[in-house]
């Protein structure tokens, strides 16, 4: 499965970012971005970055999902899906491509969960999808799971933006101020790699995710 094979030629430079990015900073960048590139004055973009500790949510969120409202700051976006958090420790995936040539949403998003369950394949973390869930998934018991990496994507005039977020090593308990992505029940919960008893640097990981993406995309990331 390529989704980009006219681009196999395309360098699609992945923008990476150390400091902690404001979410607001970084929604404005996206949408000014996505233009550009529906404009045909910009490239595709891989943007990695990771945000202060914040939740977000998306255009399904229900407001008894936000439990503590005053735990960190709250964004409703315009992405898909629920409730979430954001925080350092956590690998933040923002895909801005192009899709004129390829609309095919369910391909794309397909893609987005293969890339990231690659990756971690490399790591001997076993990761996989949950019909009717959203997110990357492992399982820590015979009876029980836990969500891995998230996903919330919005395309505009076929233009991707938003995308994925992977828990590296971020706190936890942190995802105790929502109900994350809306599943509240007792066989499934959040987790990490850190958790998973893999330890990583975000350099490292995203070594690892770049080396990934062509297989799937058809297209080489530059860093």
């Amino acid at each position: 499965m390529q989704l980009l094979p006219n681009k196999i030629n395309l360098k699609i430079s992945p923008e990476i970012n150390e400091a902690l990015i404001d979410y607001q900073q970084a929604q404005e960048f996206m949408q000014n971005h996505v233009q550009k590139i529906h404009d045909n004055t910009e490239t595709d973009l891989i943007w990695l970055l990771q945000h202060p500790p914040i939740y977000t949510g998306g255009i399904s969120a229900k407001p008894t999902d936000l439990l503590e409202a005053e735990r960190f700051p709250v964004y409703q976006t315009n992405r898909g899906g629920q409730y979430t958090y954001h925080g350092p420790g956590q690998r933040i995936i923002y895909v801005m491509l192009d899709l004129r040539q390829h609309q095919d949403i369910r391909l794309f998003v397909s893609a987005l969960e293969q890339w990231v369950i690659n990756t971690l394949q490399t790591y001997g973390i076993a990761a996989f999808t949950l019909d009717g869930k959203i997110g990357i998934w492992v399982q820590t018991d015979t009876e029980k799971y836990a969500k891995i990496a998230a996903l919330g994507i919005r395309i505009r005039k076929w233009i991707s933006f938003h995308g994925l977020a992977v828990n590296i090593n971020p706190d936890l308990s942190h995802f105790n101020g929502i109900v994350p992505c809306g599943i509240n029940a007792q066989n499934y919960g959040v987790t990490s790699l850190h958790q998973r008893g893999v330890t990583v640097t975000m350099q490292e990981f995203d070594q690892r995710l770049v080396a990934e993406f062509p297989k799937l995309f058809g297209a080489k990331l530059v860093v």
